[in-house]
């Protein structure tokens, strides 16, 4: 579970709060700074799992991209700031990030051509909060990995099933395409992925 602290912020005041507080993960939804609980092993998991496959991808093809280990993703200006669990960046579009260099915070959509969210129990900032905030940030491509089938019935099927949601940016709104068992991933921005949805929801649970 996720917990919310006292007190509504900025995000500049969140940032500066943050380097007092580095011993436990949070994110500023609304001005409102989040606990984030830490993640159980299959989730670590599956993160590490992607991070990989995708890392490969990227040297393989070399493509201009990086996998940072900690980002902050600022949606278009506001009291928000989000640490996803997989984040890819464009180095090329780096140097218009006017708070990167010095921050390591991003703004905009043209620097992410993709961002991943593995779902844990405060499924609801996935599907609902981050979800509307990459959009409108314009970001190209947003996967909701739902390995543990936590998510809401009108997501992930009634009955629930682990299902990997595929977001992706057309005329500045997401159409979702989603996997489930033996269906092999369609990455838009990495068409030559190899991977089925049970490839990565098995990552946690060896």
């Amino acid at each position: 579970m996720t917990q919310a602290l006292a007190n509504v912020v900025t995000f500049e005041e969140f940032v500066d709060w943050l380097h007092e507080n580095s011993g436990v993960r949070y994110e500023l939804h609304h001005g409102n700074i989040i606990e984030m609980a830490q993640p159980v092993g299959d989730h670590e998991e599956v993160k590490g799992f992607l991070t990989i496959k995708l890392s490969a991808t990227i040297d393989r093809l070399d493509l201009p991209y990086v996998i940072p280990n900690q980002a902050i993703v600022r949606p278009n200006g506001k009291d928000s700031g989000y640490f996803p669990d997989v984040l890819v960046l464009n180095r090329a579009n780096l140097a218009n990030e006017q708070l990167w260099k010095k921050q390591s915070i991003l703004s905009l959509g043209a620097s992410i051509p993709l961002v991943i969210e593995i779902v844990s129990t405060n499924w609801r900032d996935d599907y609902y909060l981050k979800y509307a905030d990459y959009e409108e940030m314009g970001i190209p491509e947003y996967w909701i990995v739902d390995y543990a089938a936590l998510g809401g019935r009108n997501f992930i099927g009634n009955p629930k099933q682990p299902t990997i949601s595929i977001c992706n940016l057309v005329d500045g709104e997401y159409q979702i395409t989603k996997f489930r068992d033996h269906e092999r991933i369609i990455s838009p921005n990495f068409p030559e992925l190899n991977l089925t949805a049970n490839q990565i929801f098995q990552a946690g649970m060896v």
